[in-house]
């Protein structure tokens, strides 16, 4: 019966298996040669050593993390006696802060942005106080988008966002807060917390001020950070 289907014949087809005896062999000494009538004596051996998978190397990426961060006061810092030093959770909050504002698609690292950066790290006594007080990461960025808007969604901010004005002075004031204390402690987030607060006119210290934090919070968090002991990590 005639249609429109077309006739199938199955290829005839001799496979011969040839594999080293020895079982320490590789993949690369086996082979398969294929033989068929219809193709006449050419024979096609398939190495199984192209069928094999390649996995790629391991890459083994070094990251190192400096203990200082960008201050616009390198002479002052370079004279004292001894140079002081961020603490480990205090750079995580600042790196925190940076892809914060990433996030947010925001061309800058602001005020803002260190704040939630400081609720991000979430280990160190400002975050705890901060939610203690019910200053949240998800009331900071409702807070940050209702004063600074939505930023252009094809918009790519940089790997590191440079820093505001507002914001330097804030890494700048606890710089200068570890220098005149003079006793060579780590500056903290705690620290750097209260950089933000000091600056009245910027986003972080309006949002805190919307979320209930004040002067009497800010001196109740100094005193906890300045009992005898404490660390910041």
């Amino acid at each position: 019966m005639a249609s429109g289907c077309g006739t199938f014949f199955e290829l005839p087809t001799t496979r011969i298996n040839l594999q080293s005896s020895s079982p320490s062999s590789s993949l690369s000494s086996r082979h398969t040669i294929v033989r068929s009538p219809w193709l006449g004596a050419h024979n096609f051996s398939l190495h199984s050593s192209t069928l094999s998978a390649r996995l790629p190397k391991p890459q083994f990426v070094a990251a190192t993390i400096s203990s200082s961060l960008p201050t616009a006061k390198p002479d002052v810092v370079s004279t004292t006696q001894k140079v002081p030093k961020w603490s480990r959770k205090a750079i995580k909050s600042f790196a925190m802060g940076e892809l914060e504002a990433r996030k947010l698609k925001y061309p800058t690292t602001g005020t803002e942005a260190i704040l939630m950066g400081i609720l991000v790290e979430g280990t160190n006594l400002a975050s705890k106080f901060l939610r203690v007080n019910g200053v949240t990461l998800l009331k900071v960025r409702e807070e940050t988008l209702k004063l600074l808007g939505k930023a252009d969604i094809y918009f790519f901010s940089p790997e590191h966002p440079p820093l505001t004005e507002e914001a330097q002075r804030a890494l700048d004031w606890a710089v200068d807060k570890a220098i005149k204390s003079g006793s060579g402690v780590e500056i903290s987030t705690t620290d750097l917390l209260h950089g933000v607060w000091s600056e009245v006119n910027s986003p972080g210290h309006k949002i805190l001020a919307a979320l209930g934090f004040n002067d009497e919070k800010a001196k109740e968090l100094e005193s906890l950070s300045s009992k005898p002991g404490f660390v910041d990590d």
